[in-house]
């Protein structure tokens, strides 16, 4: 493709698929897109804060929080204290793990059929520059907010 923005519109088009896809699956799998973003995060068997959660996953505190403590509350999860810091850790109670792999295991089946698919037509690479894409963009959104910042805080 010759014109970068005919490029970036594909792939705009592209992520917004994939994202209303994994709504509809939620909406399907019966649990809101954001519950089941939390569980698929916490489905690597690691602990994690709700601040990694907020950064990785963009999705913001109060919905995150929100969402923490329903879970917490049917027993799904639990919040533990970290030493030396004001931040939680969050991780699926046994409960939790059980709940997370009914409802992940059709997403899971699908994925892998999907990056099989795709990986044999574009190699192993095609991963790698995805990645690379959107960690170009988020420097790109970060250089362009920090100036916005610094230029509002000159005008005032």
């Amino acid at each position: 493709m010759d014109n970068y923005q005919e490029a970036i519109r594909k792939l705009t088009l592209t992520m917004n698929r994939i994202d209303g896809l994994y709504y509809q699956a939620a909406r399907k799998l019966g649990v809101k897109d954001n519950t089941l973003a939390i569980f698929y995060a916490l489905d690597d068997g690691q602990s994690h804060s709700q601040k990694q959660l907020c950064e990785e996953w963009l999705i913001p505190k109060t919905t995150i929080n929100t969402i923490v403590k329903e879970l917490a509350a049917e027993g799904y999860l639990t919040l533990h204290i970290e030493k030396h810091t004001r931040e939680k850790t969050i991780c699926l109670t046994p409960e939790g793990r059980e709940y997370a792999a009914g409802l992940l295991k059709p997403l899971y089946q699908m994925e892998d059929a999907a990056i099989r698919q795709t990986l044999l037509k574009h190699g192993p690479a095609f991963v790698q520059a995805y990645a690379d894409f959107a960690e170009n963009l988020r420097n790109g959104f970060d250089r362009i907010f920090e100036m916005s910042d610094i230029e509002q805080n000159e005008e005032r």
